[in-house]
């Protein structure tokens, strides 16, 4: 049974759109790295779908209490933009973690270059708002929130939280665009926007 199913005990944004990341992993992939797994809750998930999970994450306290979550997780210290992985990933997922990065353009391609040709990159994120459309949706988020508070409780990831992100919607999928041609991109209720591409096969 996935974390993202009701049920479970805990539940926040983040896992909430768990599912997002699960339903873009191809049918064919083998291999998934999960770029800052925080509390190691998507990696878990992952590792009941795929055999060869791989999480990193920069803060070796978080880290110690993800390993509790799957015994069949790779768990990595270190920075994504500079850890020898000497291998790219099927999958290339994150979530709640790109806006971390001090440069979106390059963590973008940074998660393209780990990434296996024909595979793809997976990413739940957050922005700030910055059109009608986006305050619209925040409100809606708002509500959403307090609606399955009510009904799920809140649990509180143990990771770092950098608020607000600094860069907005329009900017994430004006860089995907120019970044990773083809990408598709949504705004999610709850303060998210999903980011879904798959890398061209070589030749």
């Amino acid at each position: 049974m996935s974390r993202t199913e009701p049920g479970r005990r805990r539940w926040n944004h983040n896992i909430h759109y768990h599912q997002v990341i699960l339903d873009a992993v191809p049918a064919n992939a083998r291999s998934v790295l999960d770029v800052g797994t925080g509390d190691g809750l998507l990696a878990a998930d992952l590792s009941e779908r795929l055999g060869d999970v791989s999480a990193i994450d920069s803060d070796a306290a978080v880290l110690d209490r993800a390993r509790g979550e799957a015994e069949r997780v790779e768990w990595m210290c270190g920075d994504v933009m500079s850890y020898p992985f000497g291998r790219t990933f099927d999958v290339v997922a994150s979530v709640a973690t790109l806006h971390h990065l001090p440069d979106l353009r390059a963590g973008l391609l940074r998660l393209a270059d780990l990434t296996a040709p024909g595979g793809v990159v997976a990413v739940v994120g957050l922005a700030h708002s910055s059109r009608p459309t986006d305050y619209a949706l925040h409100l809606v988020g708002i509500l959403q929130h307090r609606w399955l508070s009510r009904r799920r409780g809140y649990w509180e990831h143990s990771a770092p939280i950098v608020w607000p992100p600094s860069h907005s919607y329009s900017e994430v999928r004006r860089c995907a665009r120019e970044q990773l041609p083809g990408a598709r991109f949504r705004r999610l209720a709850m303060f998210r926007y999903a980011l879904i591409w798959q890398k061209p096969n070589a030749g």
